[in-house]
């Protein structure tokens, strides 16, 4: 069978959420899918990020990292968003990509793409699991297929894992205080297999 073709789509300020991107893309290449690793458009004024030396850094550091696109999304078979939390809600540059898929959206182009969505925040109580929701409404009107990692495996019970997307918690300086990496390898794997059965009966 063909391989499922994996769009991992983030969004990161500091390297939290690029991390949680790069999990996957280990997960999704152990599983044999064929995955691109895409961070969205920038919105942030250039002056902001110079004066903040840690976001710069990591701005210079994924400076080749491709930027998400429509034909991303119609090439995908499964897409995983991470984005950091906003306010209890999805930051503004994800809002964005997704709300310029209307093209895509109006030729029944996102329909039945399997999805799944991860998160950061400062807090552990700071709108995590409120922004992976906040994704999977976008996902209801897209028509596509969510796939939360449920209590489906051990390392969901460790700290950062929930039943809706794996969450991290992030100290000042963007680092992740919890440890998820087989959260997210777990949930991507999870991914992967429901997108192969849907590819399967297509």
């Amino acid at each position: 069978m063909e391989k499922v073709k994996l769009a991992v789509i983030y969004y990161s300020m500091t390297g939290s959420n690029y991390q949680l991107a790069k999990w996957a893309e280990e997960a999704a290449k152990e599983a044999g899918a064929e995955v691109r690793v895409l961070k969205v458009q920038e919105l942030a004024p250039e002056s902001v990020i110079e004066n903040n030396p840690v976001w710069k850094a990591h701005v210079e550091a994924t400076k080749d990292v491709p930027v998400a696109s429509s034909e991303d999304l119609e090439w995908a078979d499964a897409v995983i968003f991470s984005s950091p939390t906003r306010f209890g809600n999805v930051a503004s540059q994800i809002k964005q990509f997704m709300d310029l898929q209307g093209g895509l959206w109006a030729k029944g182009k996102l329909t039945n793409k399997v999805v799944s969505a991860m998160s950061t925040a400062q807090n552990s109580h700071g709108g995590q699991e409120a922004t992976v929701h906040a994704i999977y409404t976008s996902m209801m009107h897209w028509g596509a297929i969510i796939v939360p990692p449920g209590y489906t495996d051990s390392s969901i019970f460790k700290a950062g894992g929930n039943p809706y997307g794996t969450s991290a918690t992030i100290d000042g300086e963007g680092k992740m205080v919890e440890d998820v990496k087989d959260a997210v390898k777990h949930q991507t794997k999870r991914t992967l297999e429901v997108a192969s059965w849907v590819k399967k009966g297509q």
